[in-house]
């Protein structure tokens, strides 16, 4: 009977793959990625797995300086890395492209969730992550459709959606 090694666990990248198959590949210098997307679920891969040294050698040489490495390590190591959610990849040219992607992680006992659009270029052939930034408001997705005007209120008030929480 075959027994579970780390190189069986299923990647945090959350791609379906081992983490041997996938990321882990990346992160030891084995294989460069190919695709920015490729390069932000190995860097959350990383992040998972304490591999600070990767975050900042896939930094773009140009923003590498402004990592704060001791936060980055806390970060790494005091959290518990839930999974990782890409929403959008954009090339804009063939040397530069963005990921939207929301990490989610639990510190201090606290769920919480980490969205950015991250902004990668290609330096001497390797995607390299530049800068992010920060999204603040979430995509509000309506599970039923939005009650016409003349509908009532679906807050029980009564009156018309128009004349409520359609105003």
């Amino acid at each position: 009977m075959a027994t579970m090694t780390d190189n069986d666990k299923p990647c945090p990248c959350g791609s379906g793959a081992n983490f041997a198959d996938c990321c882990e590949q990346i992160i030891n210098g084995e294989r460069a990625s190919e695709s920015a997307e490729e390069l932000m679920r190995a860097r959350y891969s990383a992040l998972a797995t304490g591999s600070i040294d990767f975050i900042v050698a896939s930094t773009h040489s140009r923003t590498r300086p402004e990592i704060d490495l001791k936060y980055t390590r806390e970060w790494s190591l005091t959290s518990t890395w839930r999974g990782l959610q890409i929403f959008e990849t954009k090339v804009s040219d063939d040397n530069k492209a963005y990921v939207s992607f929301e990490a989610l992680f639990t510190q201090a006992g606290k769920d919480q969730s980490h969205r950015e659009k991250a902004e990668f270029e290609l330096e001497n052939g390797e995607w390299r992550f530049v800068t992010g930034e920060e999204l603040k408001n979430p995509t509000v997705r309506y599970e039923t459709p939005r009650p016409g005007r003349n509908e009532p209120c679906p807050c029980g008030s009564g009156k018309k959606y128009k004349k409520c929480c359609g105003a």
